[in-house]
């Protein structure tokens, strides 16, 4: 499995990031959130994906910026587990949402079970 993170897969669009604000759906598994919604777009990649750490949490660009890669380096190494399990494409946006600083190894835990639970209610918005 690649485990890259193409240009291809960053989500840059602004009225796409407007659409996942207005009428995305989200997931959560504390202190990670993902807020998604199903887009077609033309680029042959399954997902795009976005990052945000609040300035709210963190006053400080530099721990803003830690986090930012710590989860985009958490998606680039267990998206795997997303591409196995969706068939059409979707849009994320990727919140780290809690002023504790956690370890790589917890933020890591943590995307796991985020990304098992999308893929659950992925599974249950399909059979209703």
């Amino acid at each position: 499995m690649d485990t890259s993170y193409p240009a291809a897969e960053k989500l840059k669009s602004k009225k796409i990031i407007d659409l996942l604000f207005t009428k995305g759906k989200s997931v959560g598994k504390y202190p990670l959130r993902l807020v998604y919604i199903q887009h077609d777009f033309e680029e042959n990649v399954p997902l795009k994906i976005a990052v945000s750490v609040s300035k709210k949490h963190f006053k400080h660009a530099v721990d803003r910026n830690y986090f930012k890669r710590v989860l985009r380096e958490c998606y680039r190494l267990n998206k795997a587990i997303l591409i196995e399990h969706i068939d059409t494409k979707y849009c994320l946006m990727f919140f780290y949402q809690t002023k504790d600083k956690l370890t790589y190894t917890e933020i890591n835990e943590k995307t796991i079970q985020l990304f098992e639970k999308f893929i659950k209610t992925i599974k249950e918005e399909e059979k209703n």
